[in-house]
Formats: C-alpha cells, structure tokens, sequence
C-alpha cells in the first residue's frame, strides 16, 4: 500500500532529511486524500497523469487555511472564483516527491516502473496579468489589512510607489536610503547593484534612474531617508532566509486579492502593467524610449543608435514621463507617511 510504503522508504529512513520527509508526506496526503490508499503495483500512468491535472486545478492557498471541502470540491471552488492556481513548480515538486519514492520501490522490483516521470509541468492555462481597472483599485484602496507580519502602513506606502514609478515589488523593497538622491536637481530612486549583499536589478536595462512622481512628494516619501531605520528606504519589512526582502508583503498581497475577490490576472505585477499601459496611451509628448527607458525595459528598437540614447536620456525627459502617470481620487488611501 502507498502509505505503507511512505512509512517503510521515507518516514523510518534514518538518512533522509526532515525536509524530505515533510515534502514526501505532503504530495502522498494529496494522493491518498484524492483517491485513498492502494497497493503501488496498481498505481500507473493513468492514475498519474489525473494526479497531475488535479494538482494544476487546486487552489495556491491550499493547506493555508483550514478547509472541510474534498480535492475536487477545492478545485471547483478556484475555478467558480477565478483564483490563482498551483504553479508549475509547486506541481513539479510534488511530482518529484513520488518519483523519489517509486525508485526505490523500483529499485526493489516492488513496481514495475515509475509512473512520475516525464512530465509536463507547462499546464497550457497560464494566467495573463493585465493592468488594474478604477473599480479594482478603489477596491483595493478600501480593503482592511490583516496580515501580522506586514504593518498596513508598510503596505500601503509600496503600493503607493509601484502605482507611481512601476518599480518591481523587489526593486521597491531593496531601495536604500542612499538610493535615494537628486539628480539634475530632480529627487529620483536609483535601482542599482548592492555589491554588500549581492542584489541586482533583473536585466541590465533594470538598472535606471526613476524620478519621483508628484503623488509620492506629496506622501512624504522623501521624508523617509531621514525617518527610517536602518539602511533600507521602506521600513517594516524583513528579508527571507533566501535573502529576498519584501517576500513576506507579496505572499500577504497574494492573500488579499483572493480575500476581497481580485482575479487572477492581478497580481502586485499589475501596478507595473498599469504604468505602461497609461504611459503608452498618455496624451502628451512622450516618446517609446523613455518610456523604456523609465520601466527597465530593453530598448524597442534595438538598435545601436537606440541603445546609445538610452542612456543619454535626460532626468527632465524622465520626470515629464513619470509626471504622464495618474489614478482618481478614490485609487489610493489618503494620508502621508
């Protein structure tokens, strides 16, 4: 049976690790949870391949809150509510839990072969992330803020700076004090390599200049420099053991979207697709390759002159873009930080 065989080759094996086992007992629960114990000799392909799609259907916030729905009832909730979905990875990973598992019951000629490998984890229904609507963003101006871990002030504030410069989340939540500085006479967020820690911007066009909009003067965001702790610009956040700092806001993010009703196609990614798609319908002067230029992106066009310009753009272009960008009243909470 699977649950004996979890217990004799994973959970009684004195060399694998805690993590192993905690992994491996995850993805059989799953597995016993959709169709209950059975000798693995009769576990095959099929039963395999159903697993897989199963897993493609369930919610993210699965096993994160208390449930009394079965599998199936949990996956017909996420689809009637438009709700995020397992990655591909977090699939994969299961997937490669029972795998381990089965070679060694190969191994020992207890089953044929191993039904878990070779699969796709490429599901053909990946989520397209698009730009906020008015509706969505009052929606979320509104919302009241229960995670413990990010103080609601904290949150607030980031949102606050994506809407405004369509910074990454990651770009945002790395910024220090002294990237923060005047340029050309203009306050401006630096997003730039941190050689004490390693961090770097995504691409190489990531690294950039990105003028303070109006809106996050107003806020007091420049008031932060002097009025935070520590070397980092946005206060109440901590870095990961993987070293990623904000990673706690975007899994508190991911929470209230599902809580208030947010489809899955916005993400905290949004605010950035929000940024573009506003700057790139603005009615003013405003060319492509500051918008580029202003987002990280690499050049449209990618010629050598293109490139060359890129870099020669000046910070009064950049301003005259990010000053394009602009929400209702009713988009964001009022107050300062």
């Amino acid at each position: 049976m699977l649950s004996g065989a979890l217990k004799r080759f994973v959970l009684d094996n004195p060399h694998a690790s805690a993590d192993t086992k905690k992994a491996t007992q995850r993805a059989v629960d799953l597995f016993l949870q959709a169709f209950g114990d059975a000798p693995v000799s009769i576990i095959g392909g099929e039963k395999a391949g159903v697993f897989r799609d199963l897993l493609f259907s369930l919610p993210a916030s699965l096993g994160k809150r208390k449930s009394s729905l079965t599998l199936e009832e949990e996956a017909q909730r996420a689809k009637e509510g438009g709700l995020p979905t397992l990655s591909g990875k977090s699939v994969k990973n299961h997937m490669m839990r029972l795998s381990a598992l089965w070679n060694q019951l190969h191994q020992r000629e207890l089953v044929a072969r191993n039904p878990w490998t070779g699969w796709n984890f490429e599901n053909g229904q990946k989520t397209v992330r698009r730009s906020w609507t008015v509706k969505e963003l009052a929606l979320l101006a509104s919302a009241s803020w229960h995670s413990k871990s990010v103080p609601e002030q904290t949150f607030r504030l980031v949102t606050l700076i994506a809407a405004y410069s369509g910074m990454r989340l990651g770009e945002t939540c790395t910024l220090r004090k002294e990237d923060l500085q005047t340029v050309d006479g203009i306050p401006c967020f630096l997003v730039r390599p941190h050689s004490d820690d390693g961090w770097t911007p995504k691409t190489d066009a990531s690294t950039r200049v990105v003028p303070v909009h109006p809106k996050l003067i107003e806020a007091r965001v420049l008031a932060l420099k002097d009025t935070t702790d520590g070397p980092y610009l946005i206060p109440g956040l901590e870095t990961s053991k993987q070293g990623v700092r904000g990673a706690t806001l975007g899994r508190a993010f991911s929470l209230l979207k599902t809580r208030i009703g947010l489809p899955a196609e916005i993400t905290f990614h949004s605010f950035r697709h929000t940024v573009s798609t506003q700057l790139r319908n603005a009615d003013a002067n405003i060319r492509e390759v500051w918008i580029d230029r202003l987002l990280g992106h690499e050049a449209t066009h990618k010629s050598q002159g293109t490139t060359t310009y890129l870099t020669g753009i000046s910070t009064a272009n950049l301003r005259q873009t990010i000053e394009a960008i602009s929400y209702p009243e009713t988009a964001f909470k009022k107050g300062t930080f």
